[in-house]
């Protein structure tokens, strides 16, 4: 039976999202898909969904969403405080849902982007192959007031989904950003090669799911360069001296230096991070 999630409170910014667009790159089309995938990868294997399945990543101040009919749900990430029926539930374990059940938030504890599984995944509409939200591609590119969100309820579900599973929060709390030379890391001096592996960097207001700007600057004597592939977990240094970490929502080309690439693993490390917050660049190599 199809069901429906009715949004009543959108939150900051919450959206569709699961593994994202792969071989649209040459379009111009950019990757998309939950910034942190270990999150959304376990909220789906506490259900036994498929691992991509279509979740909601919920962004530092969660939605209130009320149910239609039965089904159960997972939490995994960030803990942003969840209640169903304002009782505390837990991240990373199975909850029941009735119908009529309101799933909210409250203050956030730990982490920066919390993720939403259904049973089966959210059924919203398919876009090149993905159903993660991006504004120009999708209908929608965040949650507004009003608006509902399909999923499958089942009175029988017939999957034993009464098991929790053990999630390594560590990541969440963690500063150290691992990463390889990027195509133009020999270009630098040394002394720029050091402090990039040295220094600690902080994040600035200006961080979405397109880029992360780090706060410090750094001496920048390269030339630009022709414009190349990007990719999300690229480091570009502008002109300015600015650091900018690529995220999943990137273009897909770029003519600042790319000094650095993060690891998959860093990727969902920095997403979790919030304005102010701090990290060091440790090579992977």
């Amino acid at each position: 039976m199809e069901a429906e999630i009715e949004v009543l409170h959108p939150g900051l910014f919450s959206s569709i999202q699961d593994f994202g667009r792969r071989g649209f790159q040459k379009y111009g089309v950019p990757f998309s898909g939950a910034m942190d995938r270990q999150a959304l990868k376990t909220a789906n294997l506490i259900l036994r969904n498929k691992a991509d399945a279509a979740v909601l990543e919920i962004t530092q101040m969660g939605p209130k969403l009320k149910f239609s009919a039965t089904t159960k749900i997972a939490i995994s990430g960030a803990n942003l405080s969840p209640r169903i029926n304002n009782s505390e539930i837990r991240n990373n374990e199975v909850i029941k849902i009735n119908a009529g059940d309101l799933l909210s938030f409250g203050k956030p504890q730990l982490g920066m982007r919390a993720y939403l599984a259904v049973v089966d995944g959210f059924r919203t509409e398919k876009a090149l192959e993905s159903r993660s939200w991006y504004e120009g591609i999708t209908a929608n590119e965040k949650l507004e007031k009003g608006m509902t969100l399909k999923y499958w309820s089942s009175e029988n579900e017939k999957r034993e989904t009464n098991a929790s599973v053990k999630f390594d929060a560590s990541y969440l709390t963690s500063k150290e950003i691992r990463v390889y030379p990027g195509p133009e890391f020999e270009l630098l001096s040394q002394t720029l090669k050091t402090q990039l592996l040295q220094n600690k960097f902080s994040i600035d207001k200006n961080n979405n799911r397109m880029a992360v700007q780090l706060s410090e600057k750094l001496e920048n004597l390269l030339k630009p360069i022709i414009t190349g592939p990007v990719l999300p977990g690229t480091v570009q240094l502008t002109p300015g001296g600015n650091l900018i970490v690529l995220m999943r929502d990137c273009q897909t080309t770029g003519g600042y230096p790319r000094v650095l690439q993060l690891s998959e693993h860093s990727l969902n490390i920095l997403a979790q991070k919030k304005t102010g917050e701090e990290v060091h660049f440790k090579s992977g190599s």
